[in-house]
């Protein structure tokens, strides 16, 4: 009997074939924005979308590019209409807004979301838990029935007597974890959310409303009382369940740190990482091995397809069954949108690879856009979409057809080793490459014999292959991104490619490894050893590439806001690199320097400050109840005073500068300030001053006062480490800024320095330009205050006014020297101190001073022309999105 003749490898097409989901998904996404932007009647969508419908079935058979135009253009009408009947903003119950007006409340509500466990302030332990609420009652005994989402903070002392480890920390006896459908009554005060209203801010308002999410609110765990019964879906506690099920498991397997991490990566439990880990993925480019992503279900499915395959189960019962894991898989994890998105994709490929359809994965991309945005538009505005489907389809568009006309041709010189046939169905360079890999071998046969020769050439030359497509990917998705990453998180991630060289393969090793791991733990501890083991050698390898690649200061380059111009550039270079990418060789490699052109764009060309030349702006940031001012001087050189900070010395998850400040700055396009000062030592003013000097690099740190303080000589050491040039100021220096006069007139050098941080240490300036002038106080009292007015004398047109408002500070004596035209307040909405005082405010206008206030107007700039000062409210443009 004859042999069968081999197959034929599979032939490179250069023309790409159409795309039609991937087309429509784009057609109907162009309609969302449109909807969003440009309002019209929903009539006037119906009346367009019908007309283009019927054209479109009219000339379909007759003129199938016209028919198929319009086809899109009824998917973008469709879009637009979709968005405006459903509405841009999330579904939000909002009736108990009404009562959040500080009044004591007395709140009974069911768990929606089990509660994390978290390190509060000094000697305190604090939850947070999702509730929503069942009824609410004030203080005059009346009741209402309200349903609407609430974030509940439950704080308690640390026992004295319970040991620091983790275990008696966490433990029932000190504070109990609240779960799903646990029903609750507490005693608080609700507040609403607050966005830090300054450009560039995070929308953290419309993130709580997606998460159905309308009130804050605290309370001490002795006012929360457990009720009995359940209330909520008897699924989502199944799920809740098995997810802390899976938690407790790795908990028990892994060490704390090791476990912390797990949990992360393979279940979505994000509870146990804390920023420093976050930033050195970030830093590194491998933040999406840290969370759970469209890779961690690529992986699992891959794994499960490729094990049920090598059981021999048939290719239809192995799709679906690896679909059905997935899905499983995406409910445990309560990640969310990410991750379903992910799995729709999975299974949307998985279900057209049965079909034989050529090249699924871009239609596959398409069909699940298209599907995500029926069932919520609102994504198409997210970071996490756009980079997730960017993503794939740079690897889909753009790697894969170049990889098929290089590795992939590679490759088929590999089989059918022993055919003397199969040569001649090769193209001449493969057929070429696979002589020479014969030749090789047979040279080999001679000293190792043949079958050991031939495993060895072709092993090797099968490694250095997936080397190469691994080291290709991984290099277009670090260009094809670089655009994302500097818009939304002002990284570049000039090291993400060799970190991900690393981490990606041994990822791979990991994910299969720990979900066996959990898998073999709940059946036996002993059997899951030897993937326990696997999974730490991987996660090991990973955190040390991360935190040795992390570390290094090329890996810390933060970029500003591109500009339309940069952006429009990344945008044309990325649409020609998937035009060319099916195209010859030379169309292929002008795409790639395209990008590769466009990333460095992006990372090394210095952006242009939005600044208006020849005037001194003094803009207040909104950084809640803290202080951060940015001078920018008549040439272009620019001041940061202050970085805001956490109130008090418990902290905050929140980085001021990391999040707030330096958002604003990058907004403006700047990527590097001249100088900053610190005013005095207090938390709400320099807590965000270590994120600025790593972000923007100052050539100089202006200080006054230095008691002793932690917070404070950690800035200082900080700034000594980058280089930045620390000068002390006192009373009296004058000296110029950029053609602005810079006048310290507090503190001077021989004023005595108390045992830590006061206000009475702030160091006061006062910065003119012409005819015009702004004092800034820092928090100066009425001692200080009232010294300059004596010593000084000085006049400024406009005011920061000092402590923010309190009444400790805007004297009568200062006012009367000054003479304010405007003045200034940075305070935080709904802060708990009642800022600012009636009584500074009452000064403040008895003097004639104009005042804004960043709780009520958020950031606000003033423009000093040397004559007058014309001051300006920053306008948010929000579209309801984050």
């Amino acid at each position: 009997m004859m042999p069968a003749a081999p197959a034929p490898p599979p032939a490179f097409r250069f023309k790409a074939a159409r795309e039609p989901m991937l087309w429509a998904a784009v057609a109907y996404s162009a309609g969302i924005i449109a909807g969003i932007y440009h309002w019209r009647p929903a009539l006037w969508w119906i009346v367009a979308g019908s007309s283009f419908i019927a054209a479109a079935a009219y000339f379909a058979r007759r003129r199938s590019a016209l028919g198929w135009g319009l086809a899109l253009g009824a998917f973008f009408l469709t879009g637009a209409l979709y968005i405006q009947v459903r509405g841009a903003s999330p579904r939000l119950d909002t009736n108990i807004d009404r009562y959040a007006d500080r009044q004591k409340l007395e709140i009974t509500a069911h768990v929606t979301r089990d509660g994390r466990l978290q390190r509060g302030g000094l000697n305190e332990l604090k939850q947070t838990v999702e509730v929503e609420t069942e009824s609410v009652r004030n203080t005059k005994g009346q009741s209402e029935a309200i349903h609407s989402g609430i974030h509940l903070s439950i704080y308690s002392p640390r026992l004295n007597d319970v040991a620091a480890d983790d275990d008696a920390e966490t433990g029932p006896a000190v504070m109990p974890i609240l779960h799903y459908g646990d029903r609750i009554r507490f005693s608080t005060e609700l507040k609403l959310p607050h966005n830090f209203r300054n450009p560039g801010a995070f929308d953290y308002q419309h993130y709580l409303a997606d998460r159905g999410i309308a009130a804050l609110s605290s309370a001490k765990m002795e006012n929360v009382e457990r009720l009995p019964g359940f209330a909520g879906s008897r699924v989502a506690a199944w799920r809740s369940r098995l997810h802390r099920g899976v938690v407790d498991k790795v908990q028990e397997l892994w060490a704390p740190r090791e476990a912390a991490l797990i949990d992360a990566m393979v279940i979505g439990e994000e509870a146990f990482i804390d920023r420093d880990t976050r930033v050195d993925f970030q830093r590194s480019g491998t933040y999406h091995v840290l969370v759970v992503s469209g890779m961690n279900v690529s992986i699992l499915a891959f794994v499960v397809f490729w094990t049920l395959r090598q059981l021999r189960v048939a290719e239809i019962p192995a799709t679906l069954l690896t679909i059905l894991f997935c899905v499983a898989y995406a409910f445990v994890t309560e990640v969310g949108a990410p991750v379903w998105r992910a799995t729709l994709m999975c299974a949307i490929y998985l279900g057209t690879r049965l079909l034989y359809r050529d090249r699924a994965m871009v239609n596959a991309l398409g069909a699940a856009a298209l599907g995500l945005l029926i069932f919520d538009p609102r994504q198409l505005f997210t970071a996490s979409f756009q980079m997730t489907f960017l993503c794939v389809l740079i690897v889909a568009a753009i790697a894969i057809p170049i990889l098929q006309r290089t590795s992939q041709l590679q490759k088929q010189a590999l089989a059918n080793w022993d055919s003397d046939d199969y040569p001649a169905l090769l193209p001449p360079r493969v057929a070429q490459f696979r002589v020479d890999l014969q030749f090789i071998a047979a040279r080999g046969a001679l000293f190792v014999g043949e079958k050991w020769s031939r495993r060895l050439v072709c092993g090797t030359t099968a490694f250095f292959l997936a080397a190469w497509e691994l080291l290709f990917v991984s290099a277009v998705m670090q260009m094809g991104l670089a655009l994302p990453m500097a818009y939304y998180f002002h990284r570049a991630t000039t090291i993400g490619l060799p970190s991900n060289l690393v981490v990606v393969p041994l990822t791979q090793l990991m994910m299969p490894a720990a979900a066996a791991a959990i898998a073999l733990g709940f059946i036996s501890l002993w059997l899951a050893k030897v993937p326990v083991f696997l999974t730490t050698i991987a996660l090991h390898g990973i955190t040390g590439t991360v935190h040795g690649l992390g570390s290094l200061r090329a890996g810390d380059l933060r970029v500003p806001m591109p500009s339309i111009v940069v952006v429009a550039i990344a945008v044309g270079a990325l649409v020609l690199a998937i035009w060319a990418a099916r195209r010859r060789a030379f169309f292929a490699a002008l795409g790639l320097a395209a990008i590769l052109a466009a990333s460095l764009v992006l990372a090394f060309t210095p952006a242009m400050p939005r600044v208006r030349p020849g005037v001194l702006e003094v803009t207040s940031i909104d950084v809640g109840e803290g202080d951060s001012i940015l001078l920018v001087t008549p040439q272009g050189r620019t001041l940061l005073i202050d970085a805001g900070g956490p109130i008090g010395p418990g902290g905050s998850q929140l980085d001021f500068g990391e999040d707030v400040v330096s958002p604003y700055l990058w907004s403006r396009g700047m990527s590097r300030l001249d100088a900053v000062a610190i005013t005095h030592g207090h938390s709400d003013h320099i807590g965000g001053m270590i994120a600025v000097l790593k972000n923007f690099k100052p050539r100089e740190l202006w200080i006054g006062l230095l008691p002793p303080s932690r917070a404070l000589a950690s800035v200082v050491s900080t700034a000594e480490a980058l280089g930045i040039k620390v000068v002390r100021h006192w009373e009296g220096d004058e000296f110029e800024l950029g053609g602005a006069k810079v006048s310290v007139l507090f503190p001077p050098s021989d004023w005595p320095v108390g045992p830590k941080p006061v206000n009475n240490d702030s160091l006061v300036l006062r910065v003119g330009y012409g005819d015009s002038s702004v004092l800034l106080e820092g928090d100066a009292e009425k001692q200080v205050e009232r010294r300059i007015a004596a010593l000084h004398h000085p006049r400024a047109n406009l005011l920061k006014v000092g402590h923010h408002g309190s009444s400790n500070a805007s004297t009568p004596e200062l006012l009367s020297s000054v003479r304010p035209q405007f003045a200034i307040i940075s305070v935080g909405s709904g802060n708990s101190f009642g800022l600012p005082r009636l009584e500074a405010l009452t000064h403040l206008s008895d003097a004639g001073a104009r005042v804004y206030r960043t709780d009520l107007d958020g950031a606000v700039t003033f423009y000093l022309d040397g004559h007058s000062v014309t001051p300006s409210v920053a306008v948010l443009q929000a579209i309801g999105f984050y």
